[in-house]
């Protein structure tokens, strides 16, 4: 065969392969809302950045008449390009071929882009559309799927790994996303789930809709699954490109600095935080007035919204940010803040992010029902990540730091490197009612006018536990600080510890409390 006939053979090949499941298969996708593969995959890379690899990979199922089917890339796209510059790897499940079912060759495409990933020390990218495991192919599917969960974890802590639910993602082929650093959702075209709605209604005879029991929303405000919403596949990968700006490419860098930009004018921070210490903010309007461009890329919005984390930048360099939110329930520690603001933090800790916590909170949340829900493990997630951490530590008291939810956010005794206090600040053992009327319970029974009396005992207990001086006395706090000049302690403090080093006890590895 001539070089000339060689040629056009790859062209009507390569022509072949990348039409997928074929017009009708690609306009069907199109009528669903869905973008096909290909087309996502060039959405989100940068201009004219994809490399291809495996595109001619063919099944090797004989069984069922799986030996007569061509299986175009066999339903899954790999390669490499570029997001802002800097190269990432990546795979799309096509879902115009067969289903986008995961063979054995389907899973060992992937996981050799995943086995590039870690070697490159550059992002993973999975785009799932599947619908599960290829049956016919029997066990040899779900081996696929182990050796994908086996480099999720192999890959965890090493580069940053970057799930995007984009279609069905159902029984074993959730736990990929599971294993993995961020999952993107989109509304009305995303489906997370174990089992699916066929099954529920055989076993349990309960009729469910599948939005309704693994749907986008679904994922972000009930389960937590999901880390970013999103109400269309392109505003999705805008929210995947602004995160990759934010993070570094694996677990020896450090995310890329940006120019420094002074917080929007705005964003007043002394005229955030109301007198009265009953009355709740939004502790984002504190956020905003001490990062570069008030800008604030949060993680996990809908989900657990007692407490706030997410990625800015302090005179261009990133911070990971984890605040409690007074707007909901008082800002108060439960089961789901615990367990967000733990895993965000180990994120953080993994990639060299350095940490800023912001304290506004009554405590843990007291309750039976949070009690029978496990707060005592869950809560000790949040311990353990702090004091697990050795990146930069800055904490900010803004206001209430009461109790076991002082000590939990962060506080000196965990290893923070620096804290700080507004003059708002009130920290004791508990808030200043309570405390009065266990400490002054008899004075004021006794007393001719008992709500005089404890008015008097509230005052005593405020002046001198519920505020900033005793804890600073005792060099709990470094200083206390005007509001407005939170911006100039952080930029101080960062810039002092971006050489920080500390060692710990030698050990294979920490056993948290999971």
């Amino acid at each position: 065969m001539s070089f000339l006939s060689k040629l056009k053979e790859f062209f009507f090949k390569n022509d072949k392969i990348k039409v997928g499941g074929g017009e009708k298969a690609n306009l069907k996708q199109a009528a669903m809302g869905k973008m096909t593969a290909r087309e996502r995959i060039n959405a989100l890379l940068d201009e004219d950045s994809f490399f291809e690899f495996d595109l001619f990979v063919k099944h090797a199922g004989k069984d069922f008449g799986m030996d007569k089917k061509d299986l175009p890339a066999d339903g899954v796209i790999t390669g490499s390009g570029t997001i802002l510059g800097y190269p990432v790897c990546i795979y799309a499940q096509d879902f115009t071929v067969a289903g986008g079912s995961l063979g054995l060759a389907h899973a060992r495409k992937i996981t050799k882009i995943m086995d590039h990933s870690i070697k490159m020390g550059i992002p993973l990218i999975g785009i799932n559309d599947s619908g599960g495991a290829r049956i016919q192919e029997g066990v040899n599917s779900l081996a696929g799927y182990g050796e994908i969960f086996y480099r999720n974890t192999l890959a965890s802590g090493v580069i940053p790994q970057i799930s995007v639910i984009l279609g069905p993602c159902a029984g074993g082929a959730v736990y990929s996303p599971a294993l993995t650093d961020f999952v993107f959702v989109v509304d009305k075209i995303s489906k997370m789930f174990i089992t699916g709605p066929e099954v529920i209604k055989t076993v349990l005879g309960e009729e469910i809709s599948m939005e309704d029991l693994g749907g986008a929303k679904i994922q972000s405000e009930i389960t937590g699954n999901a880390h970013f919403f999103a109400q269309t596949e392109m505003e999705c990968f805008e929210q995947i490109r602004r995160l990759c700006s934010f993070i570094p490419f694996n677990n020896s860098k450090k995310a890329n600095p940006y120019p420094a930009k002074n917080p929007k004018s705005k964003y007043a921070v002394e005229n955030i935080i109301p007198a009265d210490p009953s009355q709740p903010y939004d502790v984002r309007r504190v956020i905003y007035s001490i990062v570069d461009d008030s800008d604030f890329f949060e993680v996990q919005e809908f989900w657990a919204a007692n407490i706030v984390i997410g990625f800015a930048r302090i005179n261009g360099d990133t911070v990971g940010i984890v605040g409690n939110q007074p707007l909901v329930l008082a800002g108060v520690l439960d089961v789901d803040s615990s367990d967000k603001a733990a895993r965000f933090i180990r994120f953080c800790d993994a990639f060299n992010i350095p940490l800023l916590t912001l304290v506004d909170l009554p405590g843990y949340l007291p309750g039976v029902d949070q009690e029978y829900a496990g707060v005592i493990r869950h809560g000790a997630k949040i311990l353990y990540a702090y004091s697990e951490a050795t990146v930069p530590k800055v904490t900010v008291i803004l206001r209430k730091a009461y109790g076991g939810g002082y000590i939990a956010m962060c506080s000196r005794h965990l290893g923070a490197d620096f804290v700080f206090a507004w003059p708002t600040a009130e920290i004791a053992v508990m808030g200043p009612e309570g405390a009065a009327n266990i400490i002054f319970k008899n004075e004021i029974a006794e007393a001719g006018d008992p709500n005089e009396m404890r008015r008097q005992k509230v005052a005593e207990y405020t002046e001198k536990f519920a505020n900033p001086y005793v804890a600073a006395s005792n060099g709990y706090i470094d200083a206390v600080i005007n509001p407005q000049e939170t911006r100039k302690f952080l930029i101080q403090t960062l810039q002092l510890s971006k050489q920080k080093k500390e060692s710990r006890p030698l050990k294979k590895h920490g056993i948290p409390p999971f």
